[in-house]
Parts: C-alpha cells; sequence; structure tokens
C-alpha cells in the first residue's frame, strides 16, 4: 500500500450486487453512509477505488466504483480491504475523551507505579462498550474496559496510557470468590428460583 502514509482499515468488500457491478461493502464508520466521504479508498496492493453511488442495505452498503461495471468484475474484488489515510480523518469531529481507535492502537499501557502492562493491540467491540486488547511479548493477550476508571489517562503525544490495574481487572483481588449477599450456593439468587 505505497500510497498511505497511516493507513486506516474502513471496510471490507463483500458480494457482488446484481449485474451493473455493485458490491456489498462492511463499513467500519460509525455512520455506515460516511465510507463515501473520505474521498478514495485504497487496497493493500495500491489501487484506487473512487465511489460513485452508494446506499444503506441493512448492514452493509451497496457501492458502485468507478470502472467497475459488470459482475464479473465486482466479484473479483471479494474480500478485498478499503483503506484510507489517517489523515483523512478530521480530529475536530472527535469530543473531548474521544478517540480513533487507529490512534490508540499501539500505545504501552502503564499504572501508576511504572509497571508495563502491555501495548494497545486493538479496540473491541462486542456491544458493552469498547474494550481495549493489550499485549507483551511472553504472555497471553488480556482485554480490558476503556472506560475513565479502568484507563484515566490517555496521552497520544507521549504514546502512553494509564490503566488503574485495580479497575482493569488485570490484579486479582480476590473478591469475586467468595459468594455475594443472597447467594444461596445453589445457583439462585435472592428468593431462589421460580416455577
Amino acid at each position: 500500500m505505497s500510497k498511505l502514509e497511516n493507513p486506516i482499515l474502513i471496510g471490507i468488500i463483500g458480494a457482488a450486487q446484481g449485474i451493473r457491478g455493485e458490491v456489498r461493502v462492511k463499513p467500519f464508520t460509525e455512520d455506515p453512509m460516511a465510507i463515501a466521504e473520505y474521498g478514495a479508498l485504497y487496497s493493500e496492493d495500491g489501487r484506487r477505488f473512487e465511489i460513485l453511488d452508494h446506499r444503506l442495505a441493512k448492514t452493509v452498503v451497496v457501492v458502485r466504483f468507478r470502472g467497475i461495471n459488470d459482475r464479473n468484475a465486482a466479484e473479483a474484488l471479494k474480500g478485498l480491504n478499503l483503506y484510507i489515510d489517517r489523515s483523512s480523518l478530521d480530529d475536530e469531529d472527535l469530543e473531548e475523551g474521544e478517540y480513533f481507535h487507529a490512534d490508540l492502537e499501539g500505545l504501552e499501557a502503564w499504572d501508576a507505579e511504572g509497571q508495563f502492562w502491555g501495548e494497545v493491540s486493538g479496540v473491541l467491540d462486542f456491544g458493552g462498550g469498547d474494550l481495549l486488547e493489550l499485549r507483551e511479548d511472553g504472555r497471553k493477550p488480556v482485554v480490558i474496559p476503556f472506560t475513565l476508571a479502568a484507563v484515566p489517562k490517555v496521552d497520544l503525544e507521549a504514546g502512553r496510557i494509564l490503566v488503574d490495574p485495580i479497575a482493569a481487572g488485570l490484579i486479582d483481588t480476590g473478591e469475586d470468590d467468595e459468594p455475594g449477599e443472597g447467594f444461596d450456593g445453589k445457583g439462585e439468587g435472592p428468593g431462589g428460583a421460580r416455577d
């Protein structure tokens, strides 16, 4: 991908749609239709794709690219990753405390005591809020919540995040090992099972 200095994955081309060269694209933008707002998109091999038309179709965006005019050409694009350069993203669109995932990846995670916890290798979201995946050589990756309690400070200029290892769940405090109030040891909470 010689044309992009800092590539950001913005979507993946899926199946062809119809016979006129349209493809389904799974977007990674907050607003699926925003995929067309960044100008040209690029593939890993440096090909440039210009969006001529796009429309929302459930969880994907149906896109027509310049020069892709039939189903065979569209089918040849299946599985292709689409990128933009980081410089295409406007930092002014972010509110305080918001970050682009690409800016968080690669940051080192340190706690207030000076202990290194790994490097942010990914930002995940399974529907319950953002999670940061931390990797350190020789260790299994760990996932921590990206909350103010677990990550009280993000310093992009220094390339670091400050983590609270207890709030992040990195240190076993033993508190979860004991049953809570109302637990009867049979897997039933307060009031017992109901029929």
